[in-house]
């Protein structure tokens, strides 16, 4: 389990001075996207199936606006993302709920601002054990190693999972790995079962049984979204590149639902897979429509924010118990960080 918030503050830092040097060396500026004179977007995305990539995929945003130079970095976790924030070498991104409930929570107090949700994980995101381990129930983890990327909706999930089956996670060999190394540990054997989205969950399936899934985990009380965030540099001095985001993300998810083949290409070219497999992925996702944003049970509005400042308050508290921050902090800070000037008027046209 990861170390103290001190720790994880000084680790954080590290990691965020070696990220912006590598960004230096790659001839990035470093001094974040939304300095005076600046006209980079800088995006980190991650490669689930999602509106995101189908904005990436078509190209929308750098024909929204055209004046910015668009830049789109993938990256593996939350965690990671959450580093490049400290770092600030990142604008907008794409990231789960229990990743920014840690990011607006002490030691690291990332100045970010939810301004989207670009889904909730229902069927991709699953607790998977491998078939030959003995594993019927999540209750049969104990003594057993399970990897995860540590930080992510997954981590915040399969915590929830051991807790709602009984289980003391000291009792359970949590490991933290990405995803991209998690099916190399789970073929070599150094892995009983791991928590993870998709794609990579869907490898994990072919030789594996799911024992629970976030849909299940989120019925139980500990539900999990994934988040457009944005600096809160960029959302102060460029609204009109917040509008323009939501636009698009407002017209992928209509894509979604109302032409799921074309949104099933765009997706399946982001991650090499074909449309068939890529529809498979994008129905395991529970996707809003535009107009549900500012509805009170999402962002809600300026005059009364929604439940997702709940959710994430609830996700802070959870992880205060499960000693993964030192302590949660007031609803009222998860409420001013949520986004929703504005979010009324979006209709993806």
């Amino acid at each position: 389990m990861p170390g103290s918030p001190r720790a994880t503050r000084a680790a954080a830092l590290t990691l965020a001075l070696a990220f912006s040097l590598t960004l230096s060396a790659c001839g990035s500026d470093g001094g974040g996207g939304s300095g005076a004179g600046d006209r980079t977007l800088r995006l980190a995305y991650q490669a689930f199936p999602s509106g995101d990539l189908i904005v990436r995929d078509q190209g929308w945003l750098e024909e929204a606006l055209p004046e910015w130079d668009i830049e789109w970095t993938r990256f593996d976790s939350g965690a990671t993302i959450n580093t490049a924030f400290v770092a600030e070498s990142v604008d907008l991104a794409a990231i789960g709920s229990s990743p920014v409930a840690r990011g607006l929570s002490a030691p690291l107090d990332i100045p970010y601002q939810v301004a989207w949700v670009l889904d909730v994980a229902g069927e991709n995101e699953a607790l998977v054990a491998r078939e030959d381990a003995g594993i019927g129930s999540v209750a049969d983890l104990e003594g057993r190693t399970v990897g995860v990327p540590f930080a992510s909706t997954s981590h915040y999930s399969l915590l929830a999972a051991l807790e709602q089956a009984g289980l003391d996670a000291a009792s359970v060999d949590i490991v933290d790995l990405e995803p991209q190394d998690i099916v190399a540990a789970w073929t070599r054997g150094d892995i009983d079962a791991s928590y993870v989205w998709l794609p990579t969950l869907d490898e994990l399936r072919e030789t594996g049984r799911t024992l629970t899934t976030s849909e299940e985990v989120a019925a139980a009380g500990k539900p999990t979204l994934d988040l457009g965030v944005a600096s809160t540099a960029i959302v102060e001095e460029h609204p009109e590149v917040i509008a323009a985001w939501r636009e698009v993300q407002a017209r992928a998810l209509d894509l979604i639902h109302d032409n799921p083949a074309a949104a099933a290409e765009a997706v399946g070219r982001q991650l090499g897979i074909d449309a068939d497999a890529a529809a498979a992925q994008l129905a395991q996702g529970v996707f809003l429509r535009p107009a549900d944003q500012s509805s009170p049970q999402w962002l809600g509005t300026p005059e009364e924010i929604g439940d997702v400042a709940v959710n994430l308050h609830d996700a802070a508290e959870f992880l205060a118990e499960q000693h993964q921050i030192e302590s949660a902090p007031d609803l009222a800070v998860f409420q001013e960080a949520v986004h929703a000037e504005g979010l009324a008027d979006v209709d993806g046209s």
